[in-house]
């Protein structure tokens, strides 16, 4: 897995913080959505414990933000979750633990990366599924949420069935993966921090800039965090994002589970 920061850290723009902190105040500015937006963090690729994870752990915590942590469950074992306990309160409703696939291989042969893609059957698919949220709720418990992130942000749609008659409650993958066919809650991703492909610092943070501001006209903004990807510039940038938001009425502190649509209740049976 890839370790290094992307060029947007490792060659950070000056007054780039600035520039950011001005496209979201001229996007609110803009808005005139009637209530405070919705915001998300999603951390992917969770269950090594390391130095960044528990600093970022440790950001969230002190802008008292809520962040839905993806779990790779054949990385997380007891031990590893006893020392994230030691350290967080993970019962706490700041944090979101969801699944993120079973062990994050690629098994599509061609084209994009995929873990549960069409070049799968559904035995495997179903199995592999299974055995990850089996592996969570007897390590995690009762503090599992039952949500899942597909490794490199996209799946199949024979997937989404799977996920459904699992008894999981919604998906998040990028924006445009989307289908008609979703019998899932879908959490897209419209802001990445750390995964960028630019090969210019500037260019990167002019896409960035572009991302929050297209998020904040969606009145929805959701943010991907990769935390072994991130330096102290990434982290600075991290902070200064959890500044911008946690203390403005304009957005909406959430996980999944506050952006689940409410369940309609059924209508009563009528008489003959």
């Amino acid at each position: 897995m890839k370790s290094a920061p992307c060029l947007l850290y490792r060659n950070f723009p000056g007054g780039g913080l600035q520039r950011i902190k001005d496209t979201l105040s001229k996007a609110l500015d803009l808005s005139t959505y009637p209530r405070p937006i919705p915001v998300l963090f999603r951390a992917d690729d969770i269950g090594v414990l390391s130095a960044s994870f528990l600093r970022m752990l440790d950001l969230f915590h002190t802008h008292q933000f809520p962040l839905c942590l993806a779990v790779v469950p054949t990385w997380l074992s007891q031990a590893r979750w006893k020392a994230i306990q030691s350290h967080v309160d993970t019962g706490s409703s700041l944090w979101c633990w969801h699944q993120h696939g079973w062990n994050h291989t690629n098994h599509q042969p061609l084209g994009k990366k995929c873990e549960f893609g069409s070049a799968r059957s559904r035995s495997a698919i179903s199995g592999d599924l299974s055995r990850g949220k089996d592996r969570l709720l007897t390590v995690i418990g009762s503090e599992f949420s039952p949500f899942f992130t597909p490794p490199w942000n996209r799946c199949s749609e024979e997937t989404l069935e799977i996920l459904a008659e699992l008894g999981f409650s919604g998906v998040s993958r990028s924006q445009g993966e989307q289908g008609k066919n979703n019998p899932l809650e879908d959490f897209y991703i419209n802001v990445d921090l750390h995964t960028r492909k630019e090969t210019c610092g500037r260019s990167a943070l002019e896409n960035l800039c572009d991302e929050l501001r297209l998020a904040v006209e969606q009145h929805y903004v959701s943010i991907m965090i990769h935390h072994q990807l991130m330096d102290d510039s990434a982290f600075e940038l991290l902070d200064l994002l959890l500044t911008l938001v946690a203390g403005n009425s304009k957005f909406r502190a959430c996980t999944f589970h506050h952006l689940r649509e409410p369940k309609k209740p059924e209508r009563p049976a009528t008489g003959a």
